[in-house]
């Protein structure tokens, strides 16, 4: 009887090994060598750096890895554990909002003998999870176990967009990111980002972003995660539930702005209060109920749809109750006047008689340092507080700095303008700025303005003979960016 315990206690062992063995085989190292933009001098690059990261080999001979892994990418090598070997990988998609990328290796025999993994479910909290990845330290493969302590939203630090994530008490350190978190042999996340501050908790990109984004890329292109486009206010006081007419047993939360053009734009209502989405009614701190006992955003059921789905609504106007069901048309990325963080793109400039204008976004932003909010001019991150688009105004053009000529004299110092208006007509975006300076050619002279009413003037005819020296001195190679050509 003792013999037969211990057999099927070795048997039960050597599975679990031969299982811990099928997953460390599916693990890759990544390298990457990356070129970011220079956004405060838009025509420049700031030179390559590398880094490492982890990923995992799924079906269809992919790697699953962080998109912040191979963020502005010039060349990938992956490396399969165990081996010395690196093969040169490409970046098949990517979602930046999702943290999220595939990468491919042409050479077929990198996934020979090799057992791809497989999704499980969201897992439960106080679950064990093992992450795989190379962290700093060292080079071989490194497994490190912790517990599912919590799932909500939160804010991706990558990209910072507000979606579902799972906090783990496992180390998640540089190197780390892109590797599996693993139950029962499947995949229930991808390690994404950790708090310095803090000992040992680290987040990792759930199931169901992951799956999202895998189905959203299965038909050979990307739409990304769709928005209703709308702002909402807490309605947690008892007279504001009152005051729009609220029954005592109904919660939810008061829209307060609708985003031009967005999927809800023409369908809601500054004033409705949204009550349930789905059937699941919207709690009064814009909660639902994703799974007994659990809350998070109620965006959780609109990020669930696909770009081009519908999501129902439950909503209270003016003492109507009534269900729509809202056709959600556009991505998140639509919705902000300020674009949060772009990667694998080259910046967007158009300069003018040495002036140099560039949208306003995250990226420039980030030029003053990762203390940026309170180092960065305040006239721009202001503009992050009420940061939707408008039928006015869908782009923040900034005059970012003056290069130094004859024509500009005058305005040398003058640096980080937001622009107003054009010649007394507002300002829309860069490109109706461009078409409002190449309209008035015939006008002696051109004005910019500023909200405090300041001005750059420029004559004309000077630009003219002055703009092609400008780009030359600076070593420019053309006054606008590819995009604008």
């Amino acid at each position: 009887m003792m013999r037969a315990i211990l057999l099927a206690l070795l048997v039960a062992v050597s599975v679990a090994e031969a299982r811990t063995q099928n997953v460390r085989e599916a693990i890759v190292k990544v390298y990457t060598v990356h070129n970011v933009p220079d956004y405060y001098n838009p025509w420049n690059m700031r030179g390559t750096q590398s880094s490492t990261g982890s990923g995992a080999i799924i079906e269809g001979r992919r790697i699953l890895t962080n998109g912040h892994v191979v963020r502005d990418q010039t060349f990938v090598q992956v490396r399969r554990f165990g081996e010395s070997r690196r093969y040169q990988a490409r970046v098949k998609y990517v979602s930046h909002q999702a943290d999220l990328a595939i990468l491919t290796v042409d050479d077929p025999y990198f996934f020979d003998d090799v057992e791809p993994l497989t999704f499980g479910p969201l897992p439960n909290t106080q679950d064990e999870v093992n992450v795989y990845g190379f962290p700093m330290g060292g080079d071989t493969l490194s497994i490190t176990k912790g517990v599912i302590s919590r799932i909500e939203h939160q804010t991706y630090a990558h990209s910072s967009v507000n979606l579902l994530a799972v906090q783990i008490d496992a180390a998640i350190n540089p190197g780390n990111s892109g590797g599996p978190a693993i139950v029962n042999d499947e995949i229930v996340g991808v390690a994404m980002q950790g708090i310095s501050q803090a000992d040992n908790i680290g987040y990792i990109v759930p199931v169901p972003v992951i799956q999202h984004f895998l189905d959203d890329i299965a038909t050979g292109e990307r739409n990304g995660i769709p928005s209703l486009g709308v702002v909402t206010q807490r309605m947690e006081n008892p007279d504001m539930r009152r005051r729009y007419g609220m029954d005592e047993e109904e919660s939810g939360v008061l829209l307060i702005h609708v985003v031009y053009g967005s999927s809800a734009d023409g369908l809601l209502h500054p004033g409705d209060v949204l009550l349930a989405v789905e059937g699941e009614p919207i709690a009064d701190d814009g909660t639902i109920e994703f799974r007994p006992k659990e809350r998070t955003s109620f965006a959780y059921f609109v990020q669930l749809n696909q770009v081009g789905e519908s999501v129902e609504l439950k909503v209270l106007r003016d003492g109507d109750r009534m269900t729509l069901d809202i056709p959600l048309n556009y991505p998140m990325e639509r919705d902000w006047l300020v674009p949060l963080e772009a990667y694998d793109v080259l910046p967007t400039y158009y300069i003018y008689g040495g002036v140099v204008f560039v949208p306003l976004n995250k990226n420039l932003m980030r030029m003053w340092g990762g203390n940026w909010f309170n180092t960065a001019p305040k006239e721009f991150v202001i503009h992050l507080s009420n940061n939707v688009v408008t039928e006015e105004q869908d782009e923040v053009v900034v005059a970012l700095k003056v290069l130094a000529a004859d024509v500009n004299q005058g305005y040398h110092n003058e640096m980080h303008w937001i622009i107003e208006s054009v010649d007394g007509e507002k300002v829309r975006n860069l490109r109706h700025m461009i078409e409002l300076v190449e309209a008035g050619e015939e006008n002696e002279f051109i004005e910019f303005l500023n909200p405090g009413d300041r001005k750059i003037l420029l004559d004309r005819s000077k630009v003219v003979a002055e703009q092609d020296q400008i780009l030359t001195i600076y070593r420019i190679p053309q006054d606008r960016s590819e995009d604008l050509l």
